[in-house]
């Protein structure tokens, strides 16, 4: 009981693995995505701030590392049940949101619970620190994706994924952590000598090529 389970409970998020029920060569847990969210939103946030942007670090790095616990109760939905429609999303939002607060009050000590209510929330809000999470989650997605395409996966599931997750950074194309990501890093992976993938080159400019990046993602979601 208490904080022993919490500190228990972060063993079993490294169980938990992303976009279940199809072939991966790299396995992917919610504990590992969590972690590299953590460091994508670290230099995203370092560009805003060398922009002039005032960042909340305590508040952003709260919202990187806890942005997926509620994950441990309900598991890693596939995204295209998630949202196949609006009212289908909002009810798992509410069932994460009851279950996380019901471990609140049975595990944690009354003094803690407020703050651990406010970190196990959800992060991606129209704040730069919600707006930089949801880009750096997406990010991530994108890096898993490409990583199976590369490494010759058949699922046609991760192509799409790569499209709208790209879709989904575009959306935040007024950040100027977004812009770089465009401008360099996107051109670095294009650039690349293991890149040769014809497909993803063309989705990739086909999309920059859109004068507005508009997108027809939820870029919070």
């Amino acid at each position: 009981m208490g904080i022993h389970r919490y500190f228990q409970s972060l063993s079993d998020l490294e169980g938990i693995y992303r976009c279940p029920g199809v072939f991966k060569y790299q396995e992917h847990s919610v504990a590992s995505h969590s972690f590299k969210v953590a460091k994508i939103v670290q230099f995203l946030a370092t560009v805003e701030d060398a922009h002039g942007n005032k960042i909340n670090w305590k508040a952003i790095y709260e919202k990187a590392i806890n942005h997926d616990y509620s994950e441990l109760f309900t598991g890693d939905i596939k995204t295209p049940v998630k949202y196949a429609l609006p009212k289908l999303r909002e009810l798992f939002s509410q069932v994460e949101e009851s279950m996380t607060n019901d471990f609140l009050e049975h595990e944690f000590p009354a003094q803690f619970r407020k703050a651990y209510a406010e970190r196990f929330k959800e992060g991606k809000d129209d704040t730069l620190e919600g707006k930089i999470l949801a880009v750096a989650d997406k990010i991530d997605l994108l890096y898993e994706s490409y990583g199976e395409i590369q490494k010759g996966n058949p699922e046609p599931l991760f192509v799409q994924i790569y499209k709208e997750a790209l879709e989904s950074i575009l959306a935040f194309k007024e950040l100027a952590c977004v812009q770089y990501f465009i401008d360099v890093v996107l051109d670095e992976m294009m650039d690349d000598e293991i890149t040769s993938h014809q497909q993803i080159k063309t989705i990739t400019e086909m999309l920059l090529a859109k004068k507005d990046y508009t997108s027809q993602a939820n870029p919070n979601e």
